[in-house]
């Protein structure tokens, strides 16, 4: 009775993913993607994000590489250039999802899908149409969100999809508004390059979302390289400047104005649910986002919703795992997942990645905790590479012993982070993970630290 099984609309991580996953389980899937595949991660997000990091990196680390004896004369750095090694990158890692939905016979239907009537979506665009499944899938993700602040508008003014789509011109300074996750990855990168940085965070810390120190400790390291940090500071207008664009804001109770070439809107991400529904066909919503259960599903029967649109955690990993967990309830396959262990990751130098509850968190959950410790300059692969401050810091259950967070700003933190997932998810305990014997040199022997710091604080006898 229906064209497909399951039509995805949004062909992001969490879209194309979910649609691989019904394929491969049998189904007769259809995405619907009105822009490139790959959604907003793999075009306009963390990957050429990512890629331009590496770029600005190797440009940092060339710059300092006189002090271990390497001179690099006449080094320079070419924007438009990194601009193209980064569309590289996004091209053949599209390209790859492509091939992977047409070698599991996944249909994709180039379009604006809109859900019309039960079981239904209007397509408008290349593939015009009208088509039936028997489970709606809706991810079509997040776009930044522009607070009405007056002078947005203002030419100079980028949110972070158009600072991804490239800059043009030469500029020396830039000031960033929102010090959380997205602000502070350009921060990074516009440091790395030598351009002025200003940041300007509307609550107490950077990464507010994060443990304390992390925020204080990426404070410290942005400063030494130059940037400069307002926190506990909020906007109140922008305005055209001889020298470029000033931002007006109030910190601590005094006004305050910056003048910079370029202003980087990275405030945060809204749900995009524009065009989605006809108006009789609205799910419930949670303000922005579209309400689910524990299931997936939205108000409406036969349809579910997945990742940014739905969830309050914006992240390519979740969106991910919501959508293969959405197919198997929706075939009657159990899923294994932790949904409520995310691991979260930052990917400035160094990276920070954190797992499970934070100290704060638990006291705040009435969780008895101690922590363990280790600094990253006592590490020998860090020192090695002349690495900024860091550390690892872990969380456990006072009682119980079993570890209950994770916090790590170092070198690879994003690849050290999954064990410490696996080992949250699993129950186990500082001594359990402390019987690997981890290699030396490695940024993984701080762990070992860390571990047996956080032992003897649960049992000082251990």
């Amino acid at each position: 009775m229906f064209d497909y099984d399951l039509i995805v609309i949004g062909a992001g991580p969490g879209g194309y993913e979910a649609a691989l996953h019904a394929s491969k389980a049998g189904l007769k899937t259809a995405v619907v993607e009105r822009r490139e595949v790959g959604g907003t991660c793999l075009n306009r997000g963390c990957i050429p994000t990512k890629a331009l990091l590496h770029a600005s990196a190797v440009f940092e680390e060339a710059k300092e590489g006189a002090s271990i004896g390497i001179s690099a004369d006449g080094l320079s750095y070419d924007l438009p250039s990194m601009y193209a090694y980064k569309q590289q990158v996004v091209e053949k890692l599209r390209s790859g999802v492509e091939s992977l939905l047409k070698s599991t016979k996944t249909a994709l239907l180039r379009g604006t899908g809109t859900v019309t009537a039960p079981h239904t979506v209007a397509v408008s665009g290349e593939s015009e149409g009208v088509y039936t499944a028997q489970n709606i899938l809706l991810a079509t993700g997040s776009i930044p969100a522009r607070p009405p602040i007056p002078g947005l508008e203002l030419d100079g003014v980028m949110t972070s999809d158009e600072l991804l789509d490239g800059i043009s011109g030469d500029f020396q300074s830039v000031i960033i508004i929102g010090g959380g996750v997205i602000g502070m990855e350009f921060a990074t990168f516009f440091t790395d390059l030598g351009i002025n940085v200003t940041v300007i965070e509307g609550l107490d810390r950077l990464l507010p979302a994060m443990d304390r120190e992390l925020g204080q400790n990426l404070t410290m390291i942005m400063k030494k390289r130059g940037a400069t940090i307002y926190t506990g500071a909020i906007v109140k207008n922008l305005e055209k400047a001889e020298s470029g664009l000033q931002v007006n804001f109030e910190c601590k109770g005094k006004p305050v104005s910056v003048v910079g070439e370029k202003v980087l809107c990275a405030i945060g991400r809204r749900p995009y649910t524009d065009e989605l529904f006809q108006n009789d066909m609205l799910p419930e919503m949670d303000g922005r986002r579209i309400r689910v259960n524990e299931r997936f599903e939205t108000s409406l029967p036969g349809i579910w919703a997945i990742g940014d649109v739905s969830s309050p955690v914006q992240l390519a990993h979740v969106a991910t795992a919501q959508g293969i967990f959405a197919v198997n309830e929706m075939i009657g396959k159990r899923s294994d997942f932790r949904l409520s262990l995310i691991p979260g990751c930052v990917y400035t130098r160094p990276e920070i990645a954190t797992v499970g509850l934070t100290e704060a968190e638990a006291k705040a959950l009435e969780i008895p905790v101690k922590t363990g410790k280790a600094i990253m300059s006592s590490n020998g692969r860090t020192v090695i590479i002349n690495g900024d401050r860091g550390f690892m810091k872990l969380v456990a259950h006072a009682e119980t012993k079993h570890l209950l967070g994770a916090q790590l700003m170092c070198t690879n933190a994003s690849d050290i982070i999954s064990q410490l997932s696996e080992a949250i998810a699993c129950g186990h305990t500082p001594i359990d993970l402390l019987r690997i014997i981890r290699p030396h040199p490695s940024y993984e022997e701080a762990l070992s630290a860390a571990l047996s710091d956080l032992c003897y604080k649960l049992d000082p006898d251990s």
